[in-house]
């Protein structure tokens, strides 16, 4: 018997994870980027094509593993980002993300978090060989050290997770515990 309580995602979170929008991997990306970490169950990889002259994203498209929130948010920001400048798609929030998908469970905001944390990423990652431009901070900001610590918050309970995984499965087996 589980004692696991399925979290109530709203409609939107549902259909999105259902059936999201632009997932899939780009071929010859303009930028890329990944947040999250596969070891750790939730990972977002997005791909960018960029207009070179008006620096627009002309199509965004995600790979994600993970839970339905954060299939529904890499979708999401895939929409938002897509038809916007750089620069205006760097001032998409993992809030803005939120809001548009009719608000996550607060267990699952972490979502958002790495959606944005990408998104940022391919757009840093876009101007590793270019002049950046002034909007780009030269330290991270605060969305994205947040998505840092959401990456570390993973690793840590994976390896907690594992961890116990592997107690119990002595302890089903008639071994010792600790």
């Amino acid at each position: 018997m589980s004692s696991r309580i399925p979290l109530a995602y709203n409609p939107k979170v549902l259909e999105l994870f259902r059936n999201p929008k632009n997932l899939g991997r780009m071929e010859k990306p303009d930028a890329e980027a990944v947040a999250g970490s596969l070891a750790c169950g939730d990972m977002i990889a997005v791909f960018l094509r960029i207009d070179r002259v008006t620096q627009t994203i002309t199509d965004a498209m995600f790979e994600s593993y993970g839970c339905a929130a954060n299939i529904a948010a890499s979708s999401i920001m895939t929409v938002m980002a897509k038809g916007k400048t750089l620069e205006e798609a760097w001032q998409i929030s993992w809030k803005n993300i939120s809001d548009e998908l009719g608000t996550l469970p607060m267990i699952k905001s972490h979502c958002g978090i790495l959606a944005v944390g990408a998104l940022r990423r391919a757009i840093r990652n876009y101007f590793l060989d270019k002049t950046k431009p002034a909007w780009i901070p030269e330290s991270p900001t605060p969305d994205e050290r947040h998505a840092v610590e959401e990456e570390r918050l993973l690793e840590v309970l994976a390896k907690r997770a594992k961890r116990m995984e592997a107690e119990l499965g002595q302890d089903s087996k008639g071994g010792k515990t600790g």
